[in-house]
């Protein structure tokens, strides 16, 4: 019988209802439904947790709402720059791709570099040639333009300022406040392996080739068998100094913590003294679901093999 768990994030931030039209709503639970969709229909078929976690993050990338992929913001000359990062929590195994321009999926080139390379983390040119070489889809600038994106970009363009996402007010959006736009996945599969995934445009206006924690392996991803897949989102920074993906795993192996137990503590104790908003997704080896955040809201979705299943956005219950 099968019995497998999948959870999805789009981000974290101020998401407020008075900040949503019910047209921008609807389209962002559809995104969510479809990525839930993309990876469930994976692990139903007896596929991988990594599979499912690329499926899930790849949807989530060519949807043009999310700040990863299709949607990324621009950096500070003008172009998109994506990280993201895949782990298999069965071996340990991972890819990370920094710093990247015209991959339509970055999250396929961090698993390509799991799979068909030694290294765990590949940036820049030096990446965009090995996804060349395996054949990986490439867009032309075009593809990535979103027209709420440059005008967040053109509002700051003059300044030395940067913002996260949603942080740039542009009138008439329906998008105001601050949104960690990145998007994840995590999932446990019928075999009771556990992998994540995290994917990320960044920073609108980023300059010097500024990398947050979405690609770091153990702060924005991180996924051991014996205990969680954790994934991340949220103001970059703060999320590399506390170590805050494996931290959670820390917690369930050396404390005997929860996920649940573990996931709060990170997420409402120890990133907040540091400035750390925004909020994590998590799934345990028994298949324990935990979506943790310290910020108005946070796009996500949960499903599972026994029935359980959610799509929310703000804080409140009725989400």
């Amino acid at each position: 019988m099968s019995r497998f768990t999948l959870a999805i994030h789009g981000g974290a931030g101020t998401i407020l209802r008075s900040n949503m039209t019910p047209e921008k709503e609807l389209a962002y639970r559809a995104a969510l439904e479809d990525a839930l969709k993309a990876g469930a229909a994976v692990l139903s078929a007896n596929g991988s947790a990594v599979d499912a976690v690329r499926a899930a993050v790849c949807s989530l990338e060519d949807n043009i709402l999310f700040n990863a992929g299709k949607g990324s913001v621009f950096g500070k000359d003008g172009k998109q720059e994506m990280d993201a990062s895949i782990m298999d929590g069965s071996n340990r195994m991972a890819g990370a791709v920094a710093a990247v321009r015209n991959i339509r999926n970055p999250v396929e080139l961090a698993y390509t570099i799991m799979m068909k390379s030694p290294h765990v983390m590949l940036n820049g040119n030096g990446a965009f040639e090995f996804a060349q070489l395996h054949g990986l889809a490439i867009e032309p600038d075009e593809y990535f333009y979103s027209d709420f994106r440059y005008k967040q970009w053109q509002q700051m363009l003059d300044t030395n300022q940067v913002a996260l996402d949603h942080n740039v007010r542009v009138a008439a959006t329906g998008g105001d406040g601050k949104k960690f736009g990145t998007v994840g996945a995590v999932a446990m599969d019928n075999l009771g392996n556990l992998a994540a995934a995290t994917s990320t445009g960044g920073m609108t206006n980023k300059a010097f080739g500024r990398v947050g924690d979405s690609p770091i392996i153990g702060a924005g991803t991180y996924a051991n068998n014996k205990t969680c897949a954790i994934s991340c989102t949220g103001h970059g920074e703060p999320f590399i100094r506390a170590v805050t993906a494996y931290d959670v795993s820390c917690l369930m192996e050396y404390k005997g913590y929860t996920l649940e137990e573990a996931m709060r503590v990170v997420v409402q104790e120890k990133l907040p003294p540091i400035d750390g908003e925004g909020g994590m997704i998590g799934v345990d080896a028994s298949g324990n679901i935990s979506l943790q955040f310290n910020s108005d809201g946070m796009y996500r979705g949960l499903l599972a093999s026994d029935g359980r299943y959610e799509v929310a956005i703000y804080r409140d219950l009725e989400s």
